[in-house]
């Protein structure tokens, strides 16, 4: 059997794994984080609309 790292010393394969995981979402909060937000309101728009006529009954065409 080919001796690799994970067999050798689970504790420390296990820690690097740990370490690995945490960098990579690090990587991915800053990523969206430093993303520039669009200037787009239409989506909170159509929301405040829909939430205004909840309940309302439906206007005859």
């Amino acid at each position: 059997m080919i001796p690799s790292f994970h067999n050798a010393d689970r504790p420390t394969h296990r820690r690097v794994m740990v370490v690995g995981l945490v960098f990579c979402v690090a990587f991915v909060v800053i990523s969206f984080s430093l993303r520039p937000q669009p200037a787009d309101d239409r989506v909170l728009v159509k929301a405040d609309r829909l939430v205004r006529t909840a309940g309302e009954p439906h206007k005859a065409r």
